[in-house]
């Protein structure tokens, strides 16, 4: 492929710390997609490795054309690293892979299958998973939860590894949210899709990126961004709260009267539970509208989701 010719397929590689298998993993990337007999690119992010992440990409790249190199300045995050990559894409379909051969490259073939039949986005499905069994519960959970009180349809056990048309990256690029879960806001934008399940395996080579605390924020960038929910707990919750303590009057009054003496008779226990349940769920409710609240605040900052430090490669026009 030329520098100047339009590509079919743009394929998106994230990287974090990936330098034990990210020249395999764009090896192998590249055989599949030279079988494909379409014009193709291969964009790969490093997302502010620490490794010499990025010394094996400019190895592995050998000069090719059709690969382009983005190196952020620091580590925004594995979605902030989508979204540039997304930016640099120029293909009539834009394809999202992990860099540690978890998502298998061959299935690529399928996914174009089916957006030639007309499906806008065409996702992976994880049918089964090669990880530890606390993970495992930890993601099943989450995304049957997300499903149950997010107020758009996404997709159970459905993660980034997924191909997209052109025109669906083009929303997403225009959507301006700074905390970004891309496997919900394709969903949004109400496209066509299928999903085709495989197998995930185990990392190929490396330690996970994603330790528990990201886990854990994505997640909750997941149901802050799809979800009311949480706000219309605290709600529910601060009326329990109140009820039992309307009910806590009624029984001190009842007692008194039947005792005939005096209610902190009872004991300062009562008291002390009654302070700690109220004051408990106080801190509940103030942490759910602090996690909107502060979403609030990084989108009003208008700050950039990322900054590109080096680009390597032929240069999207936009």
């Amino acid at each position: 492929m030329t520098a100047e010719s339009a590509p079919i397929l743009s394929v998106i590689i994230p990287a974090f710390n990936e330098e034990a298998g990210i020249a395999s993993t764009l090896h192998r990337l590249l055989g599949v997609l030279d079988g494909l007999g379409i014009i193709y690119e291969v964009v790969v992010v490093d997302d502010g490795s620490r490794d010499r992440t990025w010394e094996k990409l400019v190895e592995a790249r050998g000069g090719r054309a059709e690969v382009r190199l983005v190196r952020l300045t620091r580590n925004f995050g594995q979605q902030a690293a989508l979204s540039a990559g997304m930016d640099q894409a120029r293909g009539e379909a834009v394809a999202i892979i992990d860099a540690d051969l978890q998502d298998p490259p061959e299935l690529l073939a399928e996914f174009i299958a089916k957006w030639r039949e007309g499906y806008a986005v065409v996702f992976g499905i994880r049918a089964n998973r090669k990880e530890g069994l606390l993970r495992r519960a930890g993601y099943k959970l989450f995304y049957r939860l997300l499903g149950r009180i997010s107020n758009v349809e996404i997709p159970r056990d459905a993660g980034d590894f997924s191909l997209m048309d052109r025109k669906v990256v083009d929303i997403l690029r225009r959507m301006p949210e700074r905390n970004r879960f891309l496997r919900g806001m394709r969903s949004w934008t109400g496209f066509r899709h299928a999903g085709v399940p495989y197998d995930r395996p185990e990392r190929a080579a490396g330690k996970p990126s994603y330790s528990w605390w990201k886990l854990i924020r994505l997640a909750l960038d997941g149901i802050t961004s799809f979800s009311y929910v949480p706000l219309r707990l605290s709600i529910v919750l601060g009326g329990l709260v109140a009820l039992f303590g309307v009910g806590m009057a009624v029984f001190a009054t009842i007692w008194r009267v039947m005792q005939g003496g005096s209610v902190i008779a009872v004991g300062w226990a009562s008291t002390v539970v009654l302070i700690c349940v109220i004051g408990g769920t106080q801190l509940v409710v103030l942490g759910i509208i602090g996690e909107y609240l502060a979403r609030t605040y990084d989108e009003v900052k208008q700050r950039p989701t990322y900054i590109v430090g080096e680009l390597i490669g032929p240069e999207k026009k936009q």
